[in-house]
């Protein structure tokens, strides 16, 4: 049986659920990532306005400056490490680093290709007109903390139902884990997407599991 080719993907989401999970600490979670979303509070701030910035940038040269761009990715690892750590996902029990860096040991992890060259017509109309499809969807999936994802959406109902369900028996659901993967996968593509970071469109589309479907190499 032929094995399928690798498929370039923009924008790819990692994660490992980490066995034992204590069965009582998600109870407090959100305490204890409020340090973060303190922090991050200033960070989207600042990821507004190096946004709009690119968008310039973008406009007049075709091209989203490397360094606007790692910040922006660095914000956007920050967000997902701390969602998966609380109500995004609690997939894990190791406290997220104060860090915009890639954190290549941490059970969660985000890579996004740096694109040699942005269109200058898509980069008018993407974040706003094509995204609108996607933020109705994304938006039954976070409720209403866009970027933080410790809310009462979709995502944050499944999170804590299993971790309920872990409470009682001392395991995560499997499924569970993997369809909480892939909604947040979802939403972390169109973050790219509409954050000018990429001009390959979001597919409409769940790859749930810890990782991705017949990806090649990793983007840094």
């Amino acid at each position: 049986m032929t094995t399928p080719p690798a498929v370039y993907r923009p924008v790819r989401v990692e994660a490992r659920l980490d066995s034992p999970l204590s069965q009582w600490l998600w109870l407090v979670k959100w305490i204890l990532a409020i340090p973060h979303y303190l922090v991050l509070f200033f960070l989207w701030i600042a990821f507004f306005l190096v946004s709009v910035v690119a968008f310039f940038a973008i406009l007049f040269t075709e091209r989203y400056p490397r360094g606007l761009f790692v910040f922006n990715l660095g914000v956007l690892r920050w967000t997902w490490r701390v969602s998966y750590y609380s109500y995004g996902a609690l997939g894990t029990d190791r406290y997220p680093p104060f860090s915009l860096a890639e954190v290549p040991d941490y059970p969660a992890r985000l890579y996004i290709a740096y694109p040699q060259r942005l269109s200058r017509g898509l980069v008018l109309v993407k974040w706003w007109l094509f995204a609108i499809p996607h933020y109705i969807v994304i938006g039954f999936f976070v409720g209403g903390a866009q970027g933080g994802w410790w809310s009462t959406g979709l995502i944050s109902v499944l999170a804590v139902i299993a971790a309920v369900i872990l409470t009682f028996t001392g395991k995560y659901p499997r499924d569970l884990y993997d369809l909480i993967m892939g909604l947040n996968r979802w939403v972390l593509r169109v973050s790219a997407y509409a954050s000018l970071m990429t001009d390959d469109y979001p597919p409409f589309r769940l790859d749930m599991g810890a990782t991705e479907p017949d990806t090649g190499p990793l983007y840094a």
